[in-house]
């Protein structure tokens, strides 16, 4: 029977629950438990896939079509266990199917309530899939006594009646403040979160204090004393330099085997940590370093853009070198009298980030252009692909009102948006003017490779999977005339109808893909992209 672990944050929000729920998912993992780590969002949207990157940050796409909060990344990525729809659920999607429950007349008449109706709907989501598993780790979204996270409270008080508390954990994360004018870390803050917990029926056995400063011993005995939990069970959590260096910090902490004791399993060895010392190390000590520039339109919060973010880093590592990210807002370029080489001309590698709608489109499409005429690395992903199939059109196939239909009706429609598909499950339907939730080509989809191309050789393969997330396409019908100049369109999905990659053999590295590539790259699995994108950009680093 798997156990579960129960993560709640206390005081305030942003301290870390999505890392520290990987990382100790990855210590566990690497004491030989088998484990899976969901998340609880208490939003009343269905999913984060029509909010703002303003508002959520990325959406995370899982192999099976999911659009998830962001921490399934971070999940993913320390342990490697695929993430699926059934690993994050929202308070909307909820309420969403006891709406349509009660509509049908599934409770027969009966009064639906948060408790049970609402509750245990929380723990049947909670209690699915999970065999063959050893650990089951639940991270609460939002901070305690949050009106909105309350049902999930109380659904995981009942959960740990209902497993017996010897398969429950709970953990509890919370901010101890450091006062500089009286030079103190004060405790009271997360004394009073604990027992806003406790209020609620959940006592925590773990606690992780995230702290700007060592945590004392005497403030640790008192955190024990006035929270009910053993001293050894108060766990200090410092910044690190790097989020890989979490799980390192958090064993010597001894949050692992903290975390077994509650359970009452007596840790019987050491975990494997080698890959991990390696991350590190490689992080460190880095043996050059690289400048990429991503040409987005949310630059101004980089959660926006979190997964590519870290497949960068991830690059770095499997090259061994530093990789400097230069943010740029894409409408910078839109403008006149804007020096696009100044920006740019500096810059190792470009890259245009996955995106919607028509703003700062433009200033992507001449970043496409600058990078091809300076034979500057070129990554484009997803919207990045499909603007240098439209500079490709516009610049150099002569097609000069070569545009997207996503910005409105046009002449030349190099990119559009398709109704029918063929996927996995046979063919997939959707109306144009259809609800923006759920409408997209979203999940795993195969492409066939060219066996000759440049991406063929980088992947060492002819077939491959990758993660979409898109409403528009590449038009097969201007393939020949983009690959007349030079675009060759080097992957496409197993029917042969749709565009995958673009590359440029005759470039030093001029890649782009509808697909999501930075989904799958983990530090210690790079995505083989990524890899070659940096092997690249360190290679133009010394001709710069």
């Amino acid at each position: 029977m798997a156990r579960f672990i129960f993560i709640t944050g206390g005081v305030v929000s942003s301290l870390g629950k999505g890392l520290m729920a990987a990382s100790l998912a990855a210590l566990l993992q690497a004491r030989g438990y088998r484990v899976r780590i969901r998340k609880f969002d208490p939003y009343l949207n269905v999913d984060p896939g029509t909010m703002s990157p303003y508002q959520h940050g990325e959406v995370y796409v899982t192999d099976d079509g999911a659009e998830t909060d962001l921490d399934l990344g971070h999940y993913e990525r320390f342990t490697g266990v695929a993430s699926r729809q059934s690993d994050n659920v929202t308070s909307g999607r909820i309420y969403q199917q006891i709406i349509q429950r009660e509509r049908r007349g599934d409770y027969l008449g009966a009064t639906v309530q948060v408790i049970p109706h609402v509750t245990d709907a929380i723990k049947a989501f909670a209690l699915s899939e999970i065999e063959d598993l050893d650990f089951v780790l639940c991270e609460i979204g939002g901070t305690v006594g949050d009106i909105e996270s309350l049902p999930f409270i109380e659904a995981i008080r009942q959960l740990r009646n209902d497993l017996g508390r010897g398969n429950t954990v709970s953990v509890h994360l919370t901010l101890v403040p450091y006062i500089a004018a009286a030079g103190e870390l004060k405790t009271k803050p997360t004394q009073h979160s604990v027992r806003e917990l406790a209020a609620l029926g959940v006592q925590p056995d773990v606690l992780v204090c995230r702290s700007e400063q060592p945590l004392p011993d005497s403030d640790r005995a008192k955190i024990a004393l006035f929270c009910n939990v053993r001293k050894e069970a108060v766990i200090s959590a410092l910044d690190a330099k790097t989020i890989y260096a979490v799980p390192l910090q958090y064993h010597a902490e001894g949050l692992d085997e903290e975390v077994l004791r509650a359970f009452g399993i007596e840790p019987e060895a050491d975990p494997d940590l080698s890959r991990w010392a390696e991350i590190e190390d490689r992080l460190a000590n880095p043996e050059g370093e690289v400048t990429i520039g991503v040409v987005g339109k949310y630059v101004g919060l980089p959660d926006a853009y979190k997964s590519l973010n870290e497949a960068l880093v991830h690059g770095g590592i499997a090259n061994k070198v530093k990789v400097k990210i230069e943010w740029i807002d894409a409408e910078l370029f839109e403008s006149p009298d804007s020096d696009i080489a100044a920006r740019l001309e500096p810059l190792h590698a470009i890259l245009v980030p996955g995106a919607f709608g028509e703003r700062g489109a433009e200033g992507k499409i001449a970043s496409v252009r600058f990078a091809r005429e300076r034979e500057i690395p070129y990554f484009g992903i997803c919207f990045g692909m499909q603007m240098a199939c439209i500079e490709g059109a516009r610049n150099v196939a002569g097609l000069a009102k070569a545009s997207s239909t996503e910005f409105g009706p046009t002449d030349e429609p190099v990119v559009g948006i398709i109704t029918e598909w063929m996927s996995a499950e046979g063919v997939q339907k959707r109306e144009a003017g259809g609800d923006l939730g759920g409408t997209m080509r979203l999940g795993a989809y195969g492409a066939k490779l060219d066996g000759n191309s440049v991406v063929s050789s980088i992947y060492g393969r002819t077939e491959i999977s990758e993660r979409h997330r898109h409403r528009w396409e590449v038009n097969t019908a201007y393939r020949d005339r983009l690959e007349a100049g030079g675009l060759v369109f080097s992957g496409m999905s197993p029917d042969g109808m749709l565009p995958e990659i673009v590359e440029r053999p005759d470039h030093p590295w001029f890649v782009g893909v509808q697909f999501h590539p930075e989904l799958k790259s983990k530090p210690f699995a790079p995505h083989p992209l990524f890899a070659s994108f940096i092997a690249a950009a360190v290679k133009q680093s010394r001709l710069v």
